[in-house]
């Protein structure tokens, strides 16, 4: 194995045993020689990485964003209509709950940690703002199509993505509560009956 291959084998047990760490006992009550101990690296290794706990999180955060991004950019590009695209992608949801299996709890430790950290706040909010610009255009792009009623798109799309961040809040508290990927379509289904034309 190359000194390469070593490094990233040790970054990503880091990760792993932060994440771990993280849900396990939130970020305040993790600690770099517990997520040392349990990647089995050194304090050493771990500073090699990272330049501190806040970069192994942030680092997370992007990373489990990354993955909500990759379904966003998957679902749908073939579809015809609008509707038709956001209706693939709350099925997506699905995939992204999957994904995200145990993980969601550190959602709660991201919205925690922002309200206290300013960078973790701006690495938390920009994706945020990123989903609302994108879902704005995609409705802008629906009435310009002439499937959706001529709404205000910059509000459709809070509307979108407080029903995503509700259903992931909801996934942490009540994992088994609900198929959540199933209440996402059915919620989208629901929101479409007042956006689309001819309803």
């Amino acid at each position: 194995m190359s000194a390469q291959q070593r490094g990233e084998e040790t970054r990503s047990r880091i990760l792993q045993a932060a994440a771990e760490s993280f849900a396990e006992h939130g970020y305040d009550g993790s600690g770099v020689a517990e997520i040392c101990e349990r990647a089995g690296v050194t304090k050493g290794g771990f500073y090699h990485h990272f330049p501190s706990k806040q970069a192994v999180f942030l680092d997370l955060l992007e990373h489990w964003l990354a993955e909500v991004d990759v379904q966003l950019e998957a679902a749908g590009p073939e579809s015809d209509t609008v509707p038709q695209r956001l209706l693939q992608m709350a099925e997506a949801a699905r995939r992204v709950f999957q994904a995200a299996g145990g993980q969601l709890p550190m959602f709660l430790e991201f919205w925690s940690q922002a309200a206290r950290d300013p960078e973790v706040w701006q690495a938390t909010i920009a994706p945020y703002r990123r989903y609302q610009a994108f879902f704005s255009a995609m409705v802008q792009a629906g009435i310009a199509e002439g499937t959706l009623r001529d709404v205000d798109p910059e509000a459709a799309a809070w509307v979108i993505v407080s029903l995503a961040v509700g259903l992931m809040l909801q996934g942490v508290l009540d994992p088994q509560g609900n198929d959540w990927g199933q209440v996402a379509e059915e919620g989208v289904r629901m929101l479409l009956v007042g956006l689309e034309k001819g309803r």
